[in-house]
């Protein structure tokens, strides 16, 4: 009995799916809503559904699978149902304010029939993203050290920054784009900013938290000024540097969508921004769903890193 609880755990992907796909084929579509180029929502489903019965399939041999099937299960069992839920709401009943709540299959359509536009707003803001998060964090280490290690740096400047660091960056957007001489550029500041201060405030909050102690024995044994802070001050304050590279990253979003709506020619934020002006809303939701998958395999990989270089406290934060 206990062993079939468990396998029906292992089956529930594959069953909301399966719930999903019956209620894409067994109920009509509303006339309300625009018909796509092509059929696109039910391939999905078949696709996914086939890859569910494969990782169902090969539970019964891979001990990993199976346990993760089983704590997993119900929760995509409960993903189908709320995709069968708005499927309906939205596609076959038309409850829903018909511009603003597209179907799945105009939605789908967006990414194969404007797929070279999507790759080029994705990488426009990859750059613009990966550039301004190197700058960011590169400035709020440098920062974060020196106000951490010195006293005398803390005194004169810390002042400014508890002055400067808590303004949203995207409230200098007015000012960064008559001061700088191209969008691009701007944008670049406005991100890096975003992710210099929560990275500035976690570095130096890690090292003033360093015990004492560490410094005085490294000193006894001759230790120079640099030797203490990058043998000893920085890797103590790892996990708080990787915390405000977390947080930094976070806001690097935000500040991101926002600087391309402004000014950019391509990007996310932009791509979301004109399907909005053009009353496009299917086009909204591909670029927020664009939006969701770049977070968090950045932060995914992130993550990866800091388990690699913080293996003593794997599990401590999950993501």
């Amino acid at each position: 009995m206990k062993n079939a609880k468990k396998i029906v755990k292992r089956a529930l992907p594959s069953l909301g799916v399966l719930l999903a796909l019956a209620v894409q084929t067994a109920v009509p579509d509303s006339q309300l809503h625009p018909q796509p180029g092509g059929r696109y929502y039910t391939p999905f489903l078949c696709a996914v559904g086939f890859v569910s019965l494969l990782f169902f399939a090969l539970s019964f041999f891979n001990g990993r699978t199976r346990k993760s099937l089983e704590e997993k299960g119900p929760f995509f069992f409960g993903a189908g149902v709320l995709v069968s839920l708005i499927d309906i709401l939205t596609a076959k009943a038309a409850l829903l304010p018909v511009i603003f709540f597209p179907s799945y299959d105009n939605v789908l359509a967006v990414f194969v029939e404007q797929t070279p536009l999507l790759l080029k707003c994705i990488a426009f803001s990859f750059r613009l993203l990966i550039l301004g998060v190197l700058f960011g964090v590169a400035a709020g280490f440098l920062t974060g050290v020196f106000l951490g290690f010195s006293k005398k740096v803390y005194y004169w400047i810390n002042p400014y920054i508890k002055l400067i660091g808590p303004i949203p960056a995207t409230a200098w957007i007015p000012l960064v784009l008559t001061t700088f001489p191209t969008p691009f550029g701007a944008s670049v500041f406005i991100i890096s900013l975003a992710v210099w201060f929560p990275v500035q405030l976690m570095t130096s909050s890690g090292i003033q938290n360093t015990s004492r102690i560490y410094f005085e024995v490294s000193r006894t044994l001759g230790a120079g000024t640099l030797y203490q802070v990058f043998k000893v001050a920085v890797p103590a304050a790892l996990p708080n540097i990787f915390q405000g590279i977390f947080n930094g990253i976070c806001a690097a979003f935000i500040a991101l969508m926002t600087a391309e709506m402004f000014g950019a020619k391509y990007g996310i934020g932009w791509y979301i921004s004109y399907q909005k002006a053009m009353m496009l809303y299917s086009g909204v939701y591909a670029g927020l769903i664009m939006i969701a998958l770049f977070c968090t395999v950045i932060i995914t990989l992130l993550f990866k890193v800091r388990q690699r270089l913080l293996g003593w406290q794997k599990g401590l934060i999950k993501w």
